[in-house]
């Protein structure tokens, strides 16, 4: 399925929390915690700005992210967990 973000919204593919710990103890799922990071799936055109001028978003697709526990709407794509962002609740972008 195919979900192309309207305006100034990003989705993002939730990235899995780890299965151990750094000291090798395996947790389980109640234990997890959600992760605040994702890959950029797809990006929106930009925003509208109220001169009607469209500012193009500064994140792309592939960008590996951080964004706010609590941000965005979480769906399910083919099975995997998914968060619709506006770009302002991007709190980082990674660099490579």
């Amino acid at each position: 399925m195919k979900v192309k973000p309207l305006g100034d919204k990003i989705l993002v593919e939730i990235l899995e929390a780890e299965e151990k710990t750094k000291g090798g103890i395996i947790l389980p799922d109640t234990a997890k915690e959600e992760k605040s990071e994702g890959k950029v799936v797809a990006v929106g055109h930009g925003k509208v700005l109220e001169s009607g001028k469209v500012q193009p978003l500064e994140v792309k697709k592939g960008d590996r992210i951080i964004f706010g526990k609590y941000s965005g709407d979480e769906i399910l794509i083919d099975g995997k967990k998914h968060k619709i962002l506006k770009e302002n609740e991007v709190l980082a972008v990674f660099e490579d």
